[in-house]
């Protein structure tokens, strides 16, 4: 059976420290290698994927998660303009994903899938997959098409190693772990202002070949995120 998401590593910070600025290693490291045209949406991706994280690991009655999440499908999906005012991290996403929003409304679709299953099955992992990682290749609108599919399996496997450390039944992880590497590597190289994709994507394919361990875990992981962001 799936794990509340509380008892994920990650969450866990989350559920002790309600802050979503607050990111974990891997994510200041990529944040520290994106360039400055894409690092604010990256770190308003990164920090409302933690928000929608909290939320679900809060949730005790899928209904009351469902409708916090749906809060947010709206707000998003509002022009900036008649979006609620008052949320810090809600009033910046029109300053660096206007007219992309569906790669954040994606994010929410993605923590729904962890809110209401009750048990991991491949279809719940590949929607929680593609959503939770859409935005890797919306990141910067500019980028290639030659590389979309480069930063989309970036995404794939960034959101599915880090579910698979989140998960506390082995038959849960193994899958996410399966599915995680399921995807092939491409060789194109990210452009520079996207290394911190790369980072992530580095950490997250030591992670899942680990079996699924956190993406920060051992003295090693330092060299990964390194070589990611040199090799893209």
């Amino acid at each position: 059976m799936l794990a509340k998401p509380a008892q994920a590593p990650l969450i866990a910070t989350l559920v002790t420290n309600s802050n979503p600025a607050i990111l974990p290693p891997e994510a200041a490291l990529a944040l520290a290698w994106s360039g400055p045209k894409v690092r604010g949406a990256l770190s308003i991706a990164l920090q409302l994927d933690r928000r929608f994280a909290q939320i679900a690991a809060r949730t005790q009655e899928p209904v009351i998660g469902q409708m916090r999440l749906a809060w947010w499908r709206e707000a998003l999906g509002q022009p900036p303009a008649l979006r609620p005012r008052g949320d810090a991290l809600l009033d910046t996403v029109g300053l660096h994903w206007n007219q992309r929003e569906s790669a954040l409304i994606s994010l929410v679709n993605a923590w729904e899938v962890m809110i209401v299953a009750e048990r991991l099955d491949a279809a719940q992992i590949a929607a929680f997959g593609e959503q939770r990682g859409a935005f890797f290749a919306l990141l910067d609108p500019d980028l290639r098409v030659a590389l979309h599919d480069r930063a989309a399996s970036a995404g794939w496997r960034w959101a599915l190693a880090d579910a698979a450390a989140g998960v506390s039944q082995n038959a849960e992880r193994a899958a996410l772990v399966v599915a995680g590497l399921s995807r092939e590597a491409s060789p194109a190289r990210l452009p520079r202002h996207l290394r911190g994709l790369a980072v992530l994507d580095a950490l997250a394919l030591r992670a899942l070949r680990r079996g699924g361990r956190p993406l920060m875990e051992g003295r090693r992981a330092a060299l990964f995120a390194l070589s990611g962001a040199f090799l893209g």
